[in-house]
């Protein structure tokens, strides 16, 4: 069976949204060139950002139409995420709320590619 274990985003400036997400995710391209970038996470999971300018077949969707989903243990892990990346100047769209899957927040990246941070509802 294939399962998928790539995401790419098609982005402006692969150079500008490799530093957004070197700073977001604490690690380093491993490829990095004016038309692609990629990060390979300690998970196993590859994230790549590609140019919207280059990339073939030609891109014709804009951003924001999927998610970047990151699963953490706590609320309160999802609240200092969310402090972190407001430090940061990340765009919010969406701030913590509980909503039915768990309590989540969501901001976007330099492109508007949508990052949702959640955790599970805690047992009571």
């Amino acid at each position: 069976m294939v399962h998928p274990d790539f995401t790419i985003l098609f982005v402006d400036n692969p150079f500008v949204s490799a530093a957004f997400y070197r700073d977001l995710l604490g690690v380093e391209p491993v490829e990095s060139s004016p038309t692609f970038a990629l990060f390979i996470l300690s998970n196993g999971m590859k994230l790549g950002l590609w140019s919207r300018h280059t990339a073939q077949p030609a891109v014709t969707a804009g951003s924001g139409s999927m998610e970047i989903c990151y699963r953490l243990e706590k609320t309160a892990d999802v609240d200092r995420t969310y402090s972190d990346w407001a430090k940061k100047g990340l765009r919010v769209l969406q701030t913590p709320a509980e909503l039915d899957f768990g309590y989540t927040f969501v901001a976007t990246d330099p492109d508007g590619h949508r990052l949702r941070v959640y955790a599970r509802i805690e047992a009571v």
